[in-house]
């Protein structure tokens, strides 16, 4: 069973756990410089938990704590974003909490953006009829290369 609820400062632990795995840094290639550093990733969540504009919620599965799932503004347009434990992926968990969220946050348009090489984040989106509207290249950390990115809307 896949849930969403709101998230409690234990939640942060686990969140920062998920993201030291090099190969969920590789797929969503736009991670922190050096995501081993603590202090940073506290101040990044204590920035998004501290914005009233930003919603966010935990996705838990079977009572455990598995990733994020958020929305933010980017350039006056809401944004959706999400990182699940690479320990869950293939489980259809993010797709799940893709879909749950998408009916608690019913702001439209609701834009996104995967690496062009992650075809699984690019076919959850796309079963919710989100539309590939742009690209976009970028420097990202996590692969130290330039790497093309799609932008994807649902409106």
């Amino acid at each position: 069973m896949i849930e969403l609820r709101a998230v409690v400062p234990a939640d942060l632990d686990e969140f920062f756990s998920h993201q030291l795995d090099p190969s969920a840094n590789h797929m969503a290639a736009f991670a922190a410089k050096n995501p081993s550093d603590r202090g940073v990733f506290d101040h990044h969540w204590q920035n998004i938990l501290n914005d009233p504009t930003i919603t966010v919620r935990t996705i838990v599965a079977d009572g455990v704590v598995v990733g994020s799932i958020l929305a933010y503004r980017e350039g006056g347009v809401p944004e959706i974003s999400y990182w699940i434990d690479t320990a869950r992926w293939g489980q259809g968990i993010t797709t799940a909490a893709v879909g749950q969220f998408l009916e608690e946050f019913a702001e439209r348009p609701i834009r996104a953006r995967a690496v062009a090489d992650n075809a699984s984040s690019i076919a959850i989106l796309e079963k919710y009829g989100f539309k590939v509207v742009g690209e976009a290249q970028g420097f990202a950390n996590a692969r130290g290369a330039v790497v093309r990115e799609l932008e994807l809307e649902l409106s």
